[in-house]
């Protein structure tokens, strides 16, 4: 099991540095607007780019919690939807795998 617990060390460092992406994130968009209209609209742009980033990284940041309550568990590595084995090669390109390929696939034909 000692590549469930490099998948686990993975999971916890790539928490850590979403955490603090979304300081950083919350820091940039509290911050105080520029007094120029012309800046304040690119300031605006920039924060829609920000906020997106923010909302992808929330979600990263569920799937990984997840993943470390099914390890906690005794669950990972099985799909939540048809309870077969994940492949170890799948978790090893995404460790926060809860789907085996086919039940991805079929998630994903159906949209």
């Amino acid at each position: 099991m000692s590549d469930c617990n490099k998948l686990r060390d993975w999971m916890l460092n790539r928490r850590e540095a979403l955490n603090a992406r979304l300081h950083n994130i919350k820091k940039d968009v509290t911050r105080k607007a520029s007094a120029d209209w012309s800046e304040q609209a690119q300031e605006r742009e920039n924060d829609e780019v920000i906020d997106a980033l923010g909302n992808e990284a929330r979600i990263e940041l569920n799937k990984i919690n997840l993943a470390l309550d099914r390890m906690n568990n005794g669950e990972y590595g099985y799909c939540v939807v048809c309870d077969n084995e994940i492949a170890p090669a799948r978790l090893e390109a995404m460790p926060y795998a809860d789907l085996c390929i086919k039940c991805a696939e079929a998630r994903d034909s159906r949209g």
